[in-house]
């Protein structure tokens, strides 16, 4: 990796090795010491500022060590492990010669301790510094369930998870990527509910990855989805702790990176984008009302422009006489087609809805407001555009944010039905939903059908798709048992 040297029985070749090695970072600080009475107890510590628990290095090591005194059963006894025996208090050590581990451990925010005589180092779990207290997350807030969110520590988000499935045969496997910032990542599953296959696959696509930083979970998902052309994500993520932990329980696959916020888990089946948690916290109609909604605000969402540009340009035989007379009236002196009109105005609404998201808290919401009434007042008065199209591009963008997850996938499809209406009208549009729905069927998330569970009319199939059954009605008191044991049947 970093160096072929080993360390040195001598404390000072040690201090210039690893002065050598992090010439110029003034973050690495090196404490020797030497005990007052016993001339042989002599070294140093090795800690990079920042990372560390002072407390823990100053009362767990240092002071258990110049406190020492000798006794008749210590002759003999190698310094390490006296030491380590009965020196240190901490609860994590370990004993090592390997230059590269020692540099990974170092960087990971443990402290080194070398001693004068020995080849090998003390690695001592002091691991600290400041991190974000645990708070709601902000992309998935909900009214009902828990307010806690991950955070950027991944040790904080595995005790979140650990909190609700005290379980033995929840498994936590960690591993390293990333050939510069070797960023720590940890796989949770429960055993015997995930699919072996699953995880074995999703396991050599971890090795196979050649990249040389991992800053964020959302490089993973990119690089571990099926299907990379498509705009439908098929790797899901999440900030929840609770909706990771139900979801382990139904036999899927969490993946947790260091410094990440957002858990990725695995398969991602097309019908968790409209499931929330706060739908199994909620009473089972009202959640099963707001699921359905969703269903329909994103038909909405890819339909609406599409479907009153057919209308308006090639099949106004289909519109009542009323709302076709109101319509070109409202569209006299218009310069611009409706297809072009259409288009312009949704542009103008993404612009719109990237500056709201970008632009600070404190004028953002200011922003959208006035882009969104004066502005589009303003081109109404002005006979840029027309009214109907107005209403049209708004009810469009609110339907999005029924279910912001599918934000990508909504905002492609839309422009691709919207381009095929303007070419052959509703016979376009419906074109383009029969292969939306053909591409949807193909797809698979490691192994697993995206589609399942849809077009079946089983009660095992549809008590946690588009309606939630009551708990009393699900066997076990959990939906997700059937889905567990499909999943686990299905993933090839």
């Amino acid at each position: 990796m970093l160096n072929q040297e080993r360390l040195h029985d001598s404390v000072n070749e040690n201090i210039e090795l690893f002065k050598r090695i992090f010439s110029g970072d003034s973050t690495v600080k090196i404490r020797k010491f030497q005990h007052p009475e016993i001339g042989s107890i002599s070294g140093c510590l090795i800690h990079i500022a920042g990372m560390v628990r002072s407390e823990a290095i100053s009362n767990n090591i240092i002071k258990p060590i110049l406190a020492f005194k000798a006794s008749g059963e210590t002759p003999g006894t190698p310094l390490t492990q006296l030491l380590m025996d009965r020196i240190i208090d901490a609860p994590e050590l370990q004993l090592s010669d390997n230059l590269d581990q020692l540099l990974n451990e170092l960087l990971c925010g443990k402290t080194l301790l070398l001693v004068e005589g020995s080849p090998q180092a003390l690695i001592v779990g002091t691991q600290g510094g400041k991190y974000r207290d645990v708070s709601e997350p902000g992309t998935e807030k909900a009214v009902l369930g828990p307010r806690e969110g991950f955070t950027e520590s991944l040790i904080t988000n595995l005790t979140l998870i650990r909190q609700r499935v005290k379980n033995p045969e929840l498994k936590f496997e960690f591993m390293e990527l990333g050939e510069s910032t070797h960023t720590t990542i940890c796989l949770c599953y429960m055993k015997g509910a995930a699919s072996p296959k699953i995880l074995d696959k999703l396991v050599k696509r971890l090795e196979q990855l050649n990249i040389d930083a991992i800053l964020d979970s959302g490089q993973l998902q990119e690089m571990l989805r099926d299907h990379p052309m498509s705009p439908f994500e098929t790797v899901g993520n999440t900030e929840r702790p609770d909706t990771v932990a139900g979801k382990i329980l139904e036999g899927r696959i969490a993946l947790l990176v260091d410094g990440s916020t957002f858990a990725l888990t695995v398969p991602f089946l097309f019908l968790e984008y409209f499931q929330v948690s706060e739908d199994y916290y909620s009473n089972y109609f009202f959640g099963s009302f707001n699921r359905a909604m969703r269903f329909l605000g994103e038909f909405l969402a890819v339909s609406i422009p599409a479907i009153y540009v057919s209308m308006v340009t090639y099949n106004q035989e289909m519109m009542p006489t009323p709302l076709l007379l109101s319509i070109s009236a409202a569209r006299q002196s218009v310069p611009l087609p409706t297809v072009a009109e259409c288009f312009l105005m949704l542009l103008v609404f993404e612009i719109l809805r990237e500056a709201g998201t970008r632009i600070p808290n404190s004028i953002g919401q200011a922003v959208s407001i006035v882009g969104a009434l004066v502005l589009g007042q303003a081109a109404v008065d002005a006979r840029v555009v027309s009214a109907p199209m107005v209403i049209v591009v708004g009810t469009t963008g609110i339907t999005t944010l029924l279910n912001v997850k599918m934000k990508a996938a909504s905002i492609s499809t839309r422009f691709i039905l919207l381009t095929l209406s303007s070419f052959l009208g509703l016979y376009g549009y419906l074109f383009g939903m029969i292969g939306l729905i053909i591409h949807l069927m193909s797809l698979r998330s490691f192994g697993v059908p995206y589609m399942m569970t849809i077009g079946s009319f089983k009660e095992s199939d549809i008590r946690d798709t588009v309606i939630r059954l009551p708990w009393w009605r699900a066997k076990k008191g959990a939906p997700s048992t059937q889905a567990k044991r499909r999943i686990r049947k299905i993933a090839r």
